[in-house]
Formats: structure tokens, sequence, C-alpha cells
């Protein structure tokens, strides 16, 4: 059976971290704990489990405390565990299977991962595989009988284990900075950091997080020649007017955007513009065209829940509104009611694909 090291990089966990060692210390050979700088009872917890405690000086990289945290590891596996993470004990019992029957070959386990709460901000999807165990010392092999080649593509392996993701705070102030940080050091962003820059705002951005991140993302529309960078950074900015009230900008930048394939983000800032103005049918519209014409490239809910919410609340207002007519339209007044109760079940029992990634 291989040795197993648990690697976890940790900061003002008390809440959490008792709760997430009690599931997995017992299936685990080594224990290390690097603390970032917690201020509460983090430590003194740790100790309970492991004396292997190390302090790290947080320089807002979680990639640089990661591999500090794996530089410490022994064994021939390191589980990547974070503090608010659980494992039930049908998930105990799948990792303990795992780890008798682990191939040697086998230098990545994925696991499954599902947030319960609605704290994930840059991750909004129910279920997805993470790499979570990984082989310490790879070995390199050569391969094909003539030519011969290195095999540089690791052997991963999805696993049916299931992790239960219950984070007791949000992160994304956090996260924020360090984004900004990163685009002020590098000038740029990675695909996957612009984007998950992008979906944490969108998901829990307020006023000051839309504008402390304008510059950046008027940046990338401007310069970047990715046409998918400047759709992603086309809905920031339109959303960030809208709160605004900068009319101008955001129907220059929501125009611009129609140009190329419309996607469900922007079809819902309209939607929403015209809601706040009154304007229910235009307003419905948008929504429609968000709900069931178009499709998201940051936040899966703009194509889902989000416009038939909006839908409801139009629906809502005109039937309202055909009530305080003397007389007002009966026909009219019950299409408006029955689409209503329409869209209210569709956004009540709506959920996102499970395959969203």
């Amino acid at each position: 059976m291989p040795s197993i090291s648990l690697c976890m990089i940790v900061k003002n966990e008390e809440e959490v971290l008792a709760r997430c060692l009690d599931c997995i210390a017992d299936l685990m050979d080594e224990i290390i704990i690097v603390d970032t700088g917690s201020t509460d009872g983090t430590k003194e917890i740790a100790a309970r489990y492991t004396h292997k405690i190390y302090d790290y000086k947080w320089i807002n990289d979680f990639s640089s405390a990661r591999n500090y945290s794996f530089s410490k590891a022994s064994k021939e596996y390191i589980y990547a565990a974070d503090a608010d993470e659980i494992l039930d004990k049908e998930n105990r019992e799948r990792f303990l299977r795992l780890k008798r029957v682990l191939l040697p070959e086998i230098e990545i386990v994925q696991m499954k991962y599902t947030t319960e709460s609605d704290f994930d901000a840059a991750l909004p999807s129910k279920t997805e595989y993470r790499p979570k165990l990984f082989k310490r010392l790879r070995t390199f092999t050569w391969m094909d009988p003539v030519h011969e080649t290195v095999r540089l593509t690791p052997v991963i392996f999805d696993s049916d284990i299931e992790i239960l993701h219950k984070p007791h705070k949000q992160h994304s102030k956090r996260d924020f900075s360090i984004f900004i940080k990163s685009f002020c050091s590098d000038g740029s962003f990675t695909p996957k950091i612009r984007r998950m820059y992008a979906k944490a705002l969108l998901k829990g951005g307020d006023s000051k997080d839309f504008a402390d991140a304008k510059p950046i993302f008027l940046s990338i529309y401007r310069n970047d020649p990715d046409e998918q960078a400047r759709k992603e950074a086309a809905c920031i900015l339109a959303h960030l007017y809208r709160l605004n009230d900068n009319k101008n900008e955001f129907f220059k930048m929501t125009i611009k955007d129609m140009l190329t394939a419309p996607c469900a983000e922007i079809c819902c800032e309209l939607g929403s513009y015209f809601a706040k103005e009154q304007d229910y049918h235009e307003a419905i519209l948008w929504y429609y065209n968000a709900a069931y014409e178009t499709e998201s490239i940051l936040d899966i809910h703009t194509s889902g829940d989000l416009p038939l919410k909006g839908l409801t609340e139009c629906y809502r207002q005109l039937a309202e509104l055909e009530k305080e007519k003397m007389p007002n339209d009966i026909v009219l007044l019950e299409q408006y009611q029955a689409l209503y109760e329409k869209y209210r079940t569709a956004a009540r029992t709506w959920q996102p694909p499970e395959d969203v990634l």
C-alpha cells in the first residue's frame, strides 16, 4: 500500500481545520501543515494532529505556498487538501480502497469536487474533477520501439471519490487583491486567471471591486488580440457601466459585442438595464434571449435562473400595471399572470448542467 503525505496551507482556519483533519488524518501517513500567518488558534489545532507545522511568509501567491508544503513531504504520494473540505463516511471508504489498489504508474488522481454553498465565486459549477493526489517523485519512461521519446504527459486516474467543499466564509475579496497584484506585476493574465477573475467579479464583486478591475479589463478590451478575451472584458465593463449609470459607455460596449456572437451575459445586462427603466417589454426581449437564444461565456447562471427570474419580475410588474387600469384587459392580464407563473416555476427548478466547469 503506497504511503501518502497530507500537505495543507492554512491561515485563520480554526473554525474548520479540525473538521477537515478528523475526516482524513487516519488515512494519511504524514501530515504537513504550512501556516501563512494565522492570528487565531489554527496552529494550536494543527498541533493536535501533527508536529510538522511550518511557518511561511505570505507573498500573495498560493502556488509558492503550495510548492513549499510539497517540499516538506517525504512519502510516495502527496494529498493536497484545503481546510474547508470534508470526506464523508462513504468517500473515506473509497479513499481507503484507492490507497489499497493504487497502481505505481499512476501519477495524478483526480477527485470529484462538490461545492455545497454559493461561496465558490470563481467556479460556479456544482461538481467538477480536480487533481488532488500526486506522486511525489516522477519517473520518466522511454516510449516507442524506434525514434524513442520520453513520456511527458502524466498518467492520470479519475477516481470516484467525492470531496465536499464547505467554506465558512467568502474568499473572493482576498482573491481580488491577488488578481490585481498579478496583473500589475506581469502586465497580463493567463486565459485561466483572466476567466477566474471575471467569474469572481460577476459572482461576488461589489461596485468597488468592479472599479478596481476597470483599468485591467479596459486594457484587455483595447489591447488583447484574442476575441474571447475581449468578449469577457466587455461583460465586465458593461456590468460596471450599468452599475455607474454610464449609459453612453454601456450601450457602446453592448452594441459592439452584438457585432460578434451575442453572449448571455450581455443580454442579461440589457435586460437588467431596461427593467430598471421600467421598459418591461424591452427587458423581456433581452432576458428571453439570455435564457433561450444565447450561451454564457463566464457565468452559467446568465443563461439560466438569472434571466428566468428577470422574466418573472417583468411579467409580475406588467400584471400589476394592468390591474391598475380602469377597466383592465382581462385576457391580457391572464396572459401576464400565466407567463409569470411559467417563468417563476422555471427559475425555481433550473439546475446547471452536470458537465459545466
